[in-house]
């Protein structure tokens, strides 16, 4: 078996199936801690209307934070639309979500799925050394943190070098791209990663609380 089979197949598979049951478990642990009922009377009505308000405007920074989150918050925004545009727009990735789902959809070009990549990984290797050179983050910051970035990162590097015939040969490069892919599915239930599902459920779950306290969050 080379790497590229073991890679794409059993790797792969394990790896989903460890994300599936990861992501299970962290779900129905969450929802297991919100089974307390809160007997307070509310201070306002229509709670989900502050549920649904807080989980809009916290899209947009705080003004008191803007100023010193600016450049995080911006980048933050680009690389994650490249994520998207990157795994659901690359021909081949739309192929082998056409094997799984039945179906397909259009894709983009190329040259802007390789810009799109290029752009993402470079913001997210920045992102990465900054944690190390600025002095709060460094302090602030986990092995979890830096941990998330590297391992987000992989896929867009390996892909990358895949794509271009970068590096090993692009059997053996492929083959890593997988391996980055599945451990990718590997760590996200575990880690902070995991925030992807739950920012907007809990800015929704918060908005209720503070409506229902008659805090104008």
């Amino acid at each position: 078996m080379t790497l590229l089979e073991f890679a794409r197949g059993p790797a792969l598979t394990w790896a989903t199936v460890i994300f599936v049951a990861g992501m299970l478990w962290r779900s129905i642990g969450l929802m297991m801690m919100m089974r307390n009922k809160t007997l307070s009377k509310p201070r306002h009505e229509n709670l989900s209307r502050g549920g649904w308000r807080l989980m809009l405007t916290r899209f947009v920074p705080a003004p008191v934070f803007r100023d010193k989150i600016a450049f995080q918050y911006v980048l933050g925004w680009i690389w994650h639309l490249g994520f998207v545009v990157v795994l659901f727009f690359f021909p081949l990735h739309i192929l082998f979500f056409e094997s799984i789902l039945g179906f397909a959809w259009p894709a983009l070009p190329n040259g802007v799925i390789v810009f799109a990549g290029m752009v993402s990984a470079a913001i997210l290797i920045l992102l990465f050394v900054r944690r190390f050179i600025d002095p709060v983050l460094r302090e602030i910051s986990t092995f979890g943190d830096f941990a998330a970035v590297l391992v987000t990162a992989l896929p867009f590097l390996t892909g990358l070098a895949a794509y271009g015939h970068l590096g090993l040969a692009y059997e053996t490069m492929l083959g890593l791209h997988f391996l980055s892919i599945a451990l990718l599915l590997v760590w996200f239930p575990f880690s902070k990663l995991y925030h992807a599902v739950t920012v907007l459920p809990s800015r929704y779950i918060l908005g209720v609380k503070f409506w229902r306290r008659g805090v104008d969050a």
